[in-house]
């Protein structure tokens, strides 16, 4: 007798793909001005009940013979993936428009996407892992050169592909090794296998060429060398989105496969960690410095972000870990409100992406000015803004972990990266300025208005997520 599949735990993920499955036929069938937009909003719907989904959810549940887990670490993370992608998709919508028209497949793959994510967020086995990574993957290589016309939207969606394709290869590689020396696919029986008595060179070498397949996801040193050229020539939406969601889901997926598939050898990975986390903020602090294109500067600025978060992750401990969630999630809200910001930079009907560009700005759109400023300077960890708790959390995770210097390097380091933030306050106040930029869509606006008051605000209320992300954690261990 065959055993009765649980699928309420696959809710959110059948709600996703059944949704862009419905989505396309819709796009498919109407009319060509108006689909677009039609299809953007359903996709939204679609986003917003897949996130009740996951928040209905409550304990801990495994389906498929342990491979998909639906644990508080997964709806925590899915939560923050919806996010991203839903307010990423929203704030698409004016750019396209003024494109020429949004085309209805751009929504639907952004779903796929996210589809893609929450199974990587929950996968518990290799297998799993390897085909919620490609879901997500796949849609993206197409996103990124979704502007056709556009040769650098082409360049970037090439090398994204290219680049993406040979990170896979060496990730299937690593899980095979893995596979090959613990004889399951499995996190749970992967973690039985890998004692320290029992942690040969093969199943290290698995490890390693495993954790360099998620370095390129999260994009750390060395593994960036996509990064900046794909920010740069995706059209902006798509690079606001890469910017956000996938971040997310390839950081909850590293902390998962460490923690959960290779406790007993932590301090092989440690190491690993250790190194992709000092590369990635000493990349970030000084790259960007010398950077004239805003969406290089950002590339630059996401690769920093994810080696201080990689600091917490370090640490191997339970509070290491909910320091990263904590971060993970005051890092999406910076990220989100700074591309409203990028996205609204219009002028003259063409977008403008150089920096210099933002001279006076406070004289020309002071709100606008006031609220980037703010997230700048919590990107840059000033206290007392939510970027400044981002860090903390990162940093004492790791100093009670006893890692001292890296705790220490990434403090120095992060002084080094406030300046390339402050030289576009100081640009935006004390600059004489240049002609404003056509004024602010409505739907960016109020998600930078958002953005800045969830930042500024943050210290006064941080307890429902250091508490979500204490939860969280816990589960893992």
């Amino acid at each position: 007798m065959t055993e009765q599949i649980n699928l309420l735990p696959l809710l959110p993920e059948l709600t996703l793909a059944i949704g862009a499955m419905a989505l396309l036929m819709v796009g498919v069938g109407g009319r060509d001005h108006e689909r677009g937009e039609l299809v953007l909003w359903l996709s939204v719907a679609v986003l917003f009940l897949a996130g009740i989904f996951v928040a209905m959810g409550e304990g801990t549940v495994t389906v498929f013979g342990n491979s998909f887990i639906v644990d508080p670490f997964a709806r925590m993370l899915k939560l923050l993936a919806l996010i991203g992608a839903g307010v990423a998709l929203i704030m698409s919508r004016d750019f396209w428009r003024d494109e020429g028209g949004l085309k209805f497949e751009y929504p639907v793959l952004l779903l796929l996407a996210t589809t893609g994510m929450l199974m990587m967020i929950s996968a518990n086995d290799l297998i799993a892992l390897y085909v919620g990574l490609e879901l997500q993957s796949l849609a993206l290589y197409v996103v990124a050169a979704f502007k056709r016309d556009s040769t650098r939207s082409s360049e970037a969606g090439m090398k994204y592909f290219v680049l993406g394709a040979l990170s896979s290869g060496m990730l299937l590689y690593g899980a095979s090794l893995i596979y090959g020396f613990t004889g399951s696919t499995v996190f749970s029986d992967i973690a039985s296998a890998a004692q320290p008595s029992g942690a040969n060179l093969g199943l290290i070498f698995g490890l390693v060429f495993l954790l360099t397949g998620f370095a390129f996801k999260i994009s750390a040193v060395p593994f960036h060398m996509w990064t900046p050229d794909v920010y740069e020539g995706a059209p902006t939406p798509v690079t606001a989105f890469f910017a956000a969601a996938p971040k997310i889901a390839a950081m909850a997926l590293f902390i998962r496969v460490v923690v959960s598939a290779f406790p007993a050898i932590t301090d092989q990975w440690q190491q690993i960690v250790i190194f992709l986390s000092l590369a990635s903020m000493g990349l970030g602090a000084f790259a960007a410095i010398g950077q004239h294109n805003i969406k290089r500067l950002m590339a630059y600025s996401s690769i920093g972000h994810m080696g201080f978060a990689l600091v917490g992750l370090a640490a191997g401990t339970e509070q290491g870990v909910q320091g990263v969630i904590i971060y993970m999630a005051i890092y999406l809200v910076m990220t989100l409100g700074t591309f409203a910001v990028i996205l609204s930079l219009r002028r003259d009907g063409e977008m403008v992406e150089e920096i210099d560009q933002l001279a006076g700005l406070s004289r020309t759109s002071p709100l606008m000015a006031l609220a980037l400023a703010v997230l700048l300077f919590s990107l840059a960890g000033i206290p007392p803004l939510a970027g400044f708790f981002a860090k903390f959390y990162v940093f004492l995770a790791a100093v009670e972990a006893g890692l001292y210097a890296l705790a220490i390097i990434g403090v120095l380091l992060s002084v080094v990266g406030a300046f390339y933030y402050l030289r576009i306050v100081k640009l935006m106040y004390f600059d004489e300025p240049v002609k404003g930029f056509e004024p602010m869509p409505r739907p960016l606006a109020i998600v930078l208005g958002v953005a800045g008051v969830l930042i500024m605000l943050f210290f006064a209320f941080p307890s429902p997520l250091v508490a979500a992300a204490g939860t969280a954690a816990k589960s893992l261990f």
